[in-house]
């Protein structure tokens, strides 16, 4: 408990939360009963803070956001939840802000942005066929 709350954990910062995760399997043995036995994984869960709340208190929760193939996903985690396995600090960023939420209207809209400048560019296939057309024509013209 003191170490997490040793973490300093701001709004801004990329951090690594390593959950435990219970899976449960059924096998059956030679005497037809079955069986659940307990398999215990861990799983990462990468991303920038988007803010905490309640700091180090035992309620503390922080919100963490990363983009997985090209969705934004968000998790909020409680900060002393037996649940999770560490928690590891990648990089600090300076913020100006206390809550980030900003960010989740910031990537739509530059996704937007990036989708208008593919709609607006021309393709290059059709530039690409007016260039041998020109070639030929001037080696024509210097054979002449």
């Amino acid at each position: 408990m003191t170490e997490r709350q040793g973490l300093g954990i701001k709004s801004g910062d990329v951090v690594r939360v390593w959950q435990k995760i219970e899976e449960l399997k059924k096998t059956k043995q030679a005497n037809k009963k079955e069986v659940m036995t307990k398999n215990v994984r861990k799983q990462a869960f990468e991303g920038t803070v988007l803010s905490v709340k309640h700091s180090t208190e035992a309620g503390a929760t922080f919100t963490v956001r990363k983009v997985a193939s090209g969705v934004g996903v968000e998790r909020i985690f409680p900060l002393y939840s037996p649940g999770i396995d560490s928690i590891e600090l990648l990089r600090r960023t300076r913020t100006r802000r206390a809550k980030l939420y900003f960010i989740r209207e910031k990537a739509a809209r530059e996704a937007r942005r990036l989708l208008r400048k593919q709609l607006t560019v021309e393709p290059r296939a059709t530039v690409a066929e007016e260039a041998p057309a020109e070639a030929s024509q001037e080696a024509e013209a210097a054979v002449e």
